[in-house]
């Protein structure tokens, strides 16, 4: 019950920060419908339970299976298997990922099924699946992450060249949001099976972080190889709301409910196989903890249902109302301002930021504190996401424009840090690109790119998580050379 409660506090933190601005400017400059406003709240009552029983249930069940499943599959010495099994992993947990659905579906809905949310999801989950697969043979056959990620993203690049504006937003807005809630502690945990067992104690500390940022590049390859193969013709895009045209208050969740049920136990199912295979081949946990495990999957799945369901019937879609109407004002300072405020929030609310602030301070011993990593991860996120709504300003602005210098500053920096740093600043991008820059924050520039003349929905309306999701790879490595430099100094 302890634990139970301590999910809660933390998903308060992260949910009413964007509630709380929400009230603001429904009583003051973009007041809401009396019923949306209380399918609003609702929403967000639901998702912070929700939310709250989930993180539990991973806690309890998933992530243990994650420990237990990288530790036998080293035992076993079959690279082959080792890669094999990350491969599947991979697929399974990616295609179970909330966020990746809750982006899917708005690329469904905004292409009116013209790209599919099946098709973004598979895609994403084979992408991740080979990379996961590959990051596991990278640490068994220590392969270093600066030429791992180098080379990767040499491939990113060429890819992208002959990719659609559309798909090269969507491949790198996959890149944040499949590493959400659920792919996170897994990732982490295999990552963490794997290296454990290495003899050298600074090569297995090194290692158990970064295969959550070679996770990332793969569902941008997963997108990519989806607009290089398929033939989607020209894309045109339209927001609309389901949600919203109906007055009644509860109806929308109760009628999402089944729908989102039979989605859940879809995406979790395959988790729930792979554990009865893995007990009846290895007996690798005790009746104890298999029962345990079991309870985790249960409670994972009511837990996500209720988020889903509060996600789906009303909250996304009075976030693009809000975008929608911020953005229809004279002044286009506010939907400037608005957007930053709620990147700043967003990311010192996130407590899965807390943890990467406290795992920064004790593997640098102190020398770099976690109130300078939030204050540096908050800054750069509220940039990012003044930097997108900027491109829904200015037409000529591009995402390459802001992504391409990026990676052309993260990766040579790559080359000067620790490669303790490299690994948790690339892991960091899925951290900070959580559930509430997923639902809330993706929905609210979607409205706004609505509202604006000029912009075009498909091309500037996504984007905003690969903002997002590529700000911790400065802001880490930059902390990490002034801690190589103190480091230094010190000796």
């Amino acid at each position: 019950m302890n634990v139970l409660l301590d999910k809660l506090k933390e998903v308060l933190y992260t949910v009413l920060p964007i509630a709380i601005i929400v009230i603001i400017l429904h009583f003051t400059i973009t007041p809401l419908e009396t019923h949306l406003i209380w399918k609003f709240l609702i929403g967000t009552i639901i998702i912070i339970i929700g939310l709250s029983i989930f993180l539990f249930g991973v806690d309890v069940g998933i992530t243990p299976i994650g420990n237990a499943i990288g530790s036998s599959l080293v035992k076993t010495n079959k690279i082959i298997m080792l890669v094999a099994v990350g491969l599947v992993l991979g697929f399974i947990i990616s295609a179970a990922e909330p966020d990746l659905h809750i982006l899917a579906r708005q690329v469904d809905m905004v292409t009116s099924g013209r790209v599919t949310k099946t098709g973004i999801v598979v895609a994403v989950s084979l992408g991740l699946g080979l990379m996961i697969a590959l990051g596991l043979a990278r640490v068994v056959y220590n392969v270093s992450l600066r030429f791992f990620f180098t080379a990767t993203y040499f491939l990113i690049l060429i890819m992208g060249l002959f990719a659609s504006p559309i798909f090269l937003a969507i491949s790198f807005d996959a890149c944040g949001a499949t590493t959400g809630a659920l792919s996170v502690p897994f990732i982490l945990a295999l990552a963490r099976g794997v290296s454990v067992l290495k003899k050298n104690s600074k090569a297995s500390e090194e290692d158990s972080f970064g295969l959550v940022g070679i996770a990332s590049a793969g569902a941008v390859l997963g997108v990519l190889g989806m607009d290089l193969i398929s033939d989607t013709g020209e894309l045109t895009g339209k927001l609309e709301h389901h949600v919203l045209a109906s007055e009644s208050i509860i109806g929308p969740f109760v009628t999402q409910l089944p729908k989102v049920a039979l989605d859940v136990f879809i995406a979790l199912l395959p988790i729930l196989i792979i554990l009865l295979i893995y007990q009846s081949i290895s007996k690798g946990f005790s009746r104890r903890a298999f029962r345990r495990a079991i309870m985790g999957l249960l409670i994972s799945f009511i837990g996500l249902v209720l988020f889903m369901d509060g996600v789906t019937a009303g909250f996304m879609d009075v976030g693009s109302l809000v975008g929608f109407r911020v953005a229809s004002l004279d002044s286009k300072a506010y939907i400037l301002i608005i957007g930053a405020l709620l990147g700043f929030v967003t990311v010192l609310a996130e407590p899965a930021v807390h943890v990467l602030m406290q795992q920064i301070e004790e593997a640098t011993s102190g020398y770099i504190k976690r109130g300078l990593v939030g204050i540096a991860l908050a800054i750069g996120i509220a940039v990012a996401v003044g930097l997108s709504v900027l491109r829904l300003l200015v037409p000529s602005i591009q995402l390459w424009h802001y992504l391409l210098p990026s990676y052309l500053i993260a990766i040579p920096l790559m080359y000067f840090v620790p490669e303790l740093f490299i690994g948790i600043a690339f892991d960091s991008g899925g951290v900070a690109s959580g559930p509430m820059t997923a639902t809330f924050i993706l929905a609210f520039i979607q409205g706004a790119a609505e509202a604006v003349e000029g912009a075009n929905i498909l091309v500037d309306g996504f984007g905003m998580i690969a903002m997002v999701a590529s700000t911790p790879l400065i802001a880490l490595q930059i902390l990490g050379l002034i801690y190589k430099i103190k480091s230094r100094r010190e000796a």
